[in-house]
């Protein structure tokens, strides 16, 4: 509150106060009984009270018996009853708790304005010209009105920032009428109390409810009345308004570019002699004009370069879906016409219906032609803007081809005077309200892209609605895709997330992503009908509808699915689906492969169906990449390069889950660490390369010798190891004799005679032993193996020396030999 305000505030209350209280100095009453009947007819008066419209107030009818008072009563008792009528009527019925500062303050205005009119009531002037007492009664009402009214309407106006006038105006002065009215009444009241005494007047009850009611039924209806018309305002302009920003939300690069179009539209049409209807025709389309881009989708609005011809056949929709929206609203003026016809060109080459010259609105003339003047002159996510010269050269450029001669010589003539005029005005208000235009046909999307389709029916594009919907669920559902894909590196969760969210884009009853291996295309996902048919393809490059997308680098629509599996010139083998969709996945380093979709209808897919798969893969070619490289390191990081077979990493991930397996189940565990004897000597004689060989058959061999479930792994150097789940313990040592045998064979089969043989260490599992020490029991008995086969080979070659026969010397080759040449650990099974 200002100082001004504190300061009326606080002179007003201080001289009330010193009213109330000489007042109550000299009390003095003849009357008790009269005196608490008007005291509690004012209060009922006072509570009886109707809120004012649109500021903090209220009025009542207690001026009635405060001029009643000012006749009859003392100035003591004149002030009892407005002080208590005046807190009954700030105190009661209200919805907020009033601040105290406003309850002194019209308590104490109260009492400063009955003690004025008394003294002007009893003013002796008035009886010395003869004023008779209904005059003085009507004089009194009228300084009483003006007394108690203008102090409030300018602390109202102060303290909520209005004009004290306007309040007054407002909010009391019609009430002046009641004022006199209540003179009337009050004069009544006096001469017939004074006929029958002061007890007549209780008779003023239905009165009091007469006045209170008039009081409610004329302000309520005002107050609704003024309700309705702003509410109409307001709703109208929220309309107009919020279809602009839902056009600014749409594409960002519009940001200014409305209000800066209505300027320049309005200025070149009032240069062009429109008349008013026109005028307001093409202030609405300035604004609205793009509002039919609701209906394309976001990725494509706001695409950093040069739209495809799908993505610019469907941009090429809104002017239509535009109009249609206008029509719906009504405007008394030809807005709709306006707005579908702003992308047409002077020369008939624009869309959606090809216009040209006159045939083409003026209004849309005028339009199209600033519309790329002040879109060359923004920023764009692909360029940034143009000088407004070079901007409006580029338009010059166009006159007779794109646009009006005659609007591109008035804007070139004036259009730096007009970029100053939107640069110095304010927002545009937005037009009063909206039209009802022609009706709108669908069009035909042309042909892109390799189609083997027939062109089918038109796109429905006049169904606003469900374009706007289907735009958006198109960007909720790619940009869900976009985040799904990108969170995980396994290729398979990858394809599965993309196979699941794009059946909500394009129907499906079939899904294959085909990747390229070398020539040959390889089933990486596949999901839906003929599953088994598809995924037991590899599609050389070139064959079939995914090896043609591949090779050539183009879509496919609408192809025949039996052609996948032609290469095969299997009849036996065909496709129950009868459309394909294909397009190729490229990435940084080329095709990478190809996303088909199949369907059982025929020509079940349409040109809106491959915009959307583009989009896709251009959005999950670099996922797929990624996938695929973390698949081929972690698969090196796991894997033996030169075996093929897992490595010691992956043997203690597979140990672990095997030991905590048995341990949960109770189910027998055998681990086989193998080492190969001689192995130098092969590396020796045979050179490297040659033992490289060695290994790998090796590896071979003791995956051949294996179950299907068993696991084979190379820990380093010649050493492998074995495990066995739900190997039982008396099978070990016929497991252990065919594996030495199997190895005996290639070696023969390799070098013509047994030149390296192998020493197996076995260990089983038992409970409360880990994978560390159960790898590390079987590889101390390896080596004893080993030693044992050492001892052997010394043996031998001292019998050899001595003329004796290796049989006549007793050492054991090995355990599986003699299985009781050594005691066994507490881990060994058998």
């Amino acid at each position: 509150m200002s100082i001004p305000a504190r300061i009326f505030i606080l002179a007003t209350v201080i001289i009330g106060g010193l009213i109330v209280v000489g007042g109550a100095l000299h009390w003095h009453s003849d009357d008790p009984l009269r005196l608490i009947c008007y005291a509690a007819l004012a209060s009922i008066a006072g509570a009886c009270k109707v809120t004012l419209p649109n500021v903090d107030g209220s009025v009542s009818v207690t001026f009635l018996f405060t001029l009643l008072g000012i006749v009859e009563l003392s100035n003591s008792e004149l002030l009892l009853v407005s002080i208590v009528s005046s807190a009954f009527q700030a105190l009661l019925n209200t919805k907020v708790r009033p601040q105290l500062v406003k309850v002194l303050f019209s308590l104490a205005n109260t009492a400063i304005a009955v003690t004025l009119c008394r003294q002007l009531y009893h003013w002796p002037v008035l009886s010395e010209v003869g004023m008779q007492e209904t005059f003085r009664l009507a004089l009194v009402a009228l300084a009483y009105f003006l007394l108690n009214t203008i102090p409030v309407s300018a602390i109202i106006a102060v303290t909520e920032n209005k004009r004290a006038w306007w309040v007054w105006r407002q909010c009391y002065f019609w009430s002046f009428a009641y004022y006199l009215v209540g003179a009337v009444l009050a004069a009544a009241m006096v001469m017939l109390n004074r006929l029958v005494g002061w007890q007549a007047s209780i008779l003023t009850l239905p009165v009091i409810y007469l006045v209170y009611r008039s009081y409610s039924l004329y302000l309520g209806r005002l107050a609704a009345e003024k309700s309705h018309a702003q509410e109409i305002a307001a709703l109208h302009l929220r309309t107009i308004e919020a279809l602009a920003l839902a056009i600014e939300a749409k594409d960002q690069t519009t940001h200014e570019h409305l209000q800066r179009v209505q300027v320049y539209a309005l200025e070149v049409g009032k240069r062009c002699n429109l008349n008013p209807v026109e005028l307001e025709a093409l202030r609405a389309a300035a604004l609205l004009h793009d509002i039919g881009k609701l209906a394309v989708p976001e990725h494509i609005i706001s695409k950093p370069g040069r739209l495809t011809p799908e993505e610019f056949e469907k941009m090429k929709i809104h002017p239509v879906v535009g109009a249609d929206i206008l029509e719906r609203v009504q405007f008394p003026y030809p807005v709709a016409p306006i707005v579908r016809a702003h992308h047409e060109r002077w020369d008939g080459t624009g869309y959606p219906y090809g216009l040209k010259e006159e045939q083409i609105p003026i209004g849309a003339r005028i339009l199209s032609a600033i519309d790329c003047l002040d879109a060359l002159a923004s920023d764009r996510q692909y360029r940034r803007a143009y000088p407004l010269e070079v901007a409006m050269r580029m338009v010059a450029d166009e006159a007779g081809k794109a646009f009006d001669p005659q609007v591109v010589k008035l804007l070139s003539e004036e259009y730096v005077e007009l970029e100053r005029l939107a640069r110095l005005a304010p927002p545009l208000a937005p037009p009063e309200s909206p039209e009802k235009g022609l009706a709108t046909q669908a069009f035909a999307v042309p042909l892109a892209g390799f189609d083997m389709s027939d062109k089918g029916p038109p796109a429905d594009v006049t169904d606003f609605l469900r374009s706007i919907a289907a735009a958006r669920v198109e960007m909720q559902t790619l940009l869900e895709l976009v985040q799904d894909v990108g969170k995980s590196l396994s290729i398979n969760e990858t394809l599965s997330v993309l196979a699941t969210r794009l059946k909500r884009l394009v129907p499906y009853d079939s899904i294959a992503i085909y990747l390229r291996k070398g020539d040959v295309l390889r089933p990486e996902f596949v999901a839906g009908d003929d599953f088994r048919l598809f995924a037991s393809l590899e599609i050389p490059v070139g064959h079939g509808l995914s090896g043609w997308v591949v090779e050539n680098r183009k879509a496919i629509i609408n192809g025949n699915p039996s052609v996948e599996p032609g290469y095969l010139n299997d009849t036996n083998k065909f496709s129950i689906l009868r459309s394909a969709l294909s397009v190729p996945l490229e990435g940084l380093q080329g095709v990478v492969g190809a996303l088909t979709l199949y369907r059982s209808d025929l020509n079940a897919f349409h040109r809106d169906h491959l915009r959307i798969l583009q989009a896709v893969a251009s959005k999950i070619t670099y996922a797929i990449e990624n996938a695929v490289r973390f698949q081929l390191a972690e698969s090196n990081a796991l894997t033996d390069f030169k075996t093929g077979l897992p490595n010691a990493r992956a043997l203690y991930f597979h140990l672990d889950s095997e030991v905590s397996r048995c341990r949960r189940t109770g189910t027998p565990l055998s681990v086989l660490v193998c080492d190969l004897n001689e192995f130098k000597h092969i590396n020796d004689h045979y050179g490297h390369l040659e033992g490289d060989r060695v290994l790998q058959g090796v590896a071979s061999t003791l995956r051949t010798a294996c179950r299907e479930y068993d696991y084979v792994a190379r820990m380093g150097g010649d050493e492998f190891v074995l495990v066995f789940p739900g190997l039982q313990s008396r099978d070990i040592e016929q497991k252990v004799a065919s594996i030495r045998g199997a190895v005996h064979e290639f070696g023969v089969s390799k070098f013509g005679s047994s030149v390296f043989s192998i020493s197996i260490g076995v260990a089983s599992y038992r409970d409360g032993i880990d994978t560390e020490a159960l790898l590390a029991h079987a590889d101390r008995q390896m080596y004893e193996c080993k030693q044992e086969f050492k001892a052997g080979k010394a043996a031998a070659s001292i019998a050899a020396l001595a003329g004796q026969t290796p049989e006549s010397i007793s050492v054991s080759t090995s355990p599986a030999d003699q299985p009781g040449s050594h005691e066994p650990a507490p881990e060994i099974a058998p």
